[in-house]
């Protein structure tokens, strides 16, 4: 039997994902969206089960947090007028939606989501992993391969350009 793909490109889910208050999270419209549902219809079907989504879930942004997303985001159209901050999903709310919404484009998404999750795991478990690898190597070896091991730090960690786009909502924009 062959397993039924969902026409989402992983990289639109990545995208998706924004850092807030710490955590990796989704928001509510681009849910909505994925789930092919409005925003509306899927924060009712939450609402209605709300003993499902604790805090550590799911949280509704603040109206600071909002402002700033807003700010971010590049076509303001996208957020549509609209009146209340998002609630932002983390990935145990997303796991928990497949609970609450219904259908097979529900089941397809949210594995999707769950998979992307996954591959993010996995991809900063890998780098921090390279990261003690190559302390051990160093560890080993004397001055000579200094060199070596500075180049493959600066690969690991490429500069950052000096007016970097900043994704997600950051706590501290003291500069700003």
């Amino acid at each position: 039997m062959k397993a039924k793909t969902l026409p989402i490109p992983g990289h639109s889910i990545e995208s998706a994902i924004l850092v807030v208050r710490g955590q990796r999270v989704m928001l509510d419209a681009d849910l909505a969206a994925l789930y092919a549902v409005q925003t509306k219809v899927l924060n009712q079907a939450v609402r209605r089960n709300r003993e499902r989504f604790p805090e550590d879930f799911m949280f509704q942004l603040s109206e600071e947090e909002f402002a700033r997303l807003r700010s971010q985001s590049v076509t303001s159209s996208s957020w549509g007028g609209r009146r209340r901050p998002p609630y932002a999903f983390a990935e145990q709310g997303l796991a928990m939606l497949s609970s609450v919404l219904n259908g097979p484009r529900a089941i397809l998404v949210n594995i999707e989501i769950m998979r992307t999750f996954v591959r993010l795991r996995q991809m900063l478990g890998s780098n921090a992993q390279l990261a003690r690898k190559l302390a051990e190597l160093e560890a080993r070896y004397d001055r000579r391969f200094q060199i070596v091991f500075e180049a493959i730090r600066q690969l690991m960690n490429p500069p950052r350009p000096k007016n970097p786009r900043r994704m997600g909502i950051q706590a501290d924009d003291k500069d700003e």
